[in-house]
Parts: C-alpha cells; structure tokens; sequence
C-alpha cells in the first residue's frame, strides 16, 4: 500500500450546473480542466479541475436523474492557503464567474481570508496564512 501522504487525494461533489460550476473553478479560481466527461443516456456528467502536477483534484458532477442535489453546509470548506494577502482581482473574478462573497459560519476565517460561495453554495475560503502539515506536528 502506497503512504497516504502521497495518494492522489480525488474532492467529488455533486453541482445542480456543471457549466456555471465549472465557470467557478476554472474561469474564476484559474483552476486547470484536466478532464470532462459528457454523459451519454443515463451516464453522470463529470468535470475533473486542478492542477497537473497536484496529488489532488476537484471533480465535480451531475447526476443525469436531478435526484442527487448539492447539499452544502456553511462549514463545508474548501481552503487554499495563500501565505499572503488574498487579491482583490481574484475576489472579483471569482464574483464574476458565478461566486458570491458571504461572511464565513466560523469567524476564524473572516479574520483570515475571504470566504466566497460556488453556484451551488460550497464555499472558497482564501485564507491569508499559510500551512505545513509537518510544522504544525512539530508544534504539537
């Protein structure tokens, strides 16, 4: 069995608009397309965002039935830590392309980056600091 630490790590969820989420990810964060799948009858349409040399990728997808509908909550976040201060063009872009700045559920990160919403309500938070899984072990 491969270390964890280096399985690629796959993030799913479910979009009720595969174009206006894909517009989100791609167009307004400038995450890369590495794949997409157009379903034929029946099949799930898939969209796979990242970066190529990343371990991790966003696939996001579509349910050909509508029965499978995003299901959000304020504290389901995905956060890149930026290690410096987050763009006011990148806010915008992202606004742009489909996002909506809301305050974050957990002050923490209104006080550490800005939190932003997809078109189907997962939220972007863009935090200031940064992060090592290694120096925070250290610490503890």
């Amino acid at each position: 069995m491969p270390a964890l630490g280096s399985a690629h790590l796959r993030l799913a969820r479910p979009t009720r608009a595969l174009t206006a989420a894909g517009r989100f990810w791609r167009d307004g964060l400038g995450l890369r397309e590495l794949h997409r799948h157009t379903a034929q009858e029946g099949e799930h349409s898939l969209l796979m965002l990242g970066s190529p040399d990343a371990t991790w990728h966003l696939e996001l997808t579509l349910d050909p039935t509508g029965a499978l509908r995003p299901t959000p909550t304020p504290d389901d976040l995905l956060v890149l830590y930026l290690d410096g201060p987050v763009p006011d063009d990148l806010v915008a872009r992202l606004e742009r392309c489909g996002g909506t700045r809301v305050p974050a559920h957990n002050p923490y990160w209104d006080t550490w980056g800005v939190t932003i919403e997809d078109p189907d309500g997962y939220r972007l938070v863009l935090c200031t600091r940064d992060w090592n899984n290694a120096r925070v072990l250290e610490a503890s």
